[in-house]
């Protein structure tokens, strides 16, 4: 039974959605996301221009004339979110934002018909949640993202994505958020990429973003408690440097800004590419 204050957290992150559904699942969505393939959906006679590729032999040997088949491109989209819920993630009002994205875009997808999917994690994979469709199941996913309490700290993006990429084979549309303030995680993210249609959002605190160069900064990992020093002496340090050869796959999203203006911009890019 859900509470009060859950419903209306839930309700609010609902009624924004519809901003985003209007502006994000139009013409532009569709063009990006294409549908998971071509589906057969009829038979008829064969005319001049019609591709020849598509004719039935079997039909057309029976009836002694030409007959094609009928193709329609099947919509219903597989989308799966997978959120990073390490310790990172509790700076300033980062885990409150990347709960409310993945929840505005399991709503946006329960809109457009689409099957929703959702792995949770942190250093290992917490919450497995198949994809399918339906309110009651999307419902049932936004509250736990919004409701969860994780019980480990770390980051492990590696892990995340072989789990996914080892349980779901069907090509899927994957939105991965997190801080992404972890390592070694290229490999497998360039495996995850060349299955699925793979979308990185990126939620980070500003200050998180670019250190300034000229001194030494001490810090401690929210995640480890482990003290780091770091000299920058020379360079100004970018968080995101590592992320830039995926730039056209990626969206950041500051902690201090409304979530939905950077969407609509990477979809409406992605909709006109």
């Amino acid at each position: 039974m859900l509470s009060k204050e859950m419903i209306s957290k839930i309700r609010q992150i609902e009624i924004k959605s519809n901003r985003v559904v209007e502006e994000l699942f139009s013409g532009e969505y569709r063009s990006g996301f294409k549908g998971k393939g071509m589906e057969f959906e009829d038979i008829r006679q064969y005319y001049p221009g019609d591709d020849v590729r598509n004719i039935d032999w079997n039909v057309t040997a029976r009836h002694n004339k030409a007959y094609v088949k009928q193709f329609c491109e099947e919509r219903e989209l597989n989308m799966f979110l997978l959120i990073d819920m390490s310790g990172s993630n509790s700076f300033g009002r980062k885990k409150e934002l990347i709960a409310e994205v993945g929840a505005t875009l399991a709503f946006s997808a329960c809109k457009n018909n689409d099957k929703v999917g959702l792995i949770l994690f942190t250093d290992r994979v917490e919450k497995f949640i198949p994809s399918k469709t339906g309110k009651k199941h999307v419902l049932s996913a936004i509250e736990s993202i919004l409701d969860f309490s994780p019980e480990n700290t770390g980051t492990d993006l590696t892990k995340a994505m072989q789990y996914f990429n080892h349980i779901e084979k069907k090509r899927s549309i994957v939105f991965l958020i997190s801080d992404f303030l972890d390592d070694g995680f290229h490999k497998e993210l360039k495996i995850t990429l060349s299955r699925n249609d793979l979308v990185m959002i990126r939620v980070i605190d500003r200050s998180e973003e670019i250190i300034p160069a000229g001194a030494i900064f001490t810090f401690e990992d929210l995640e480890t408690g482990e003290v780091v020093v770091l000299d920058n002496h020379k360079n100004n340090f970018r968080s995101d440097q590592k992320l830039l050869p995926y730039k056209n796959n990626l969206i950041t999203i500051h902690s201090d800004e409304d979530y939905v203006k950077p969407l609509i911009q990477f979809f409406r890019k992605r909709g006109r590419a």
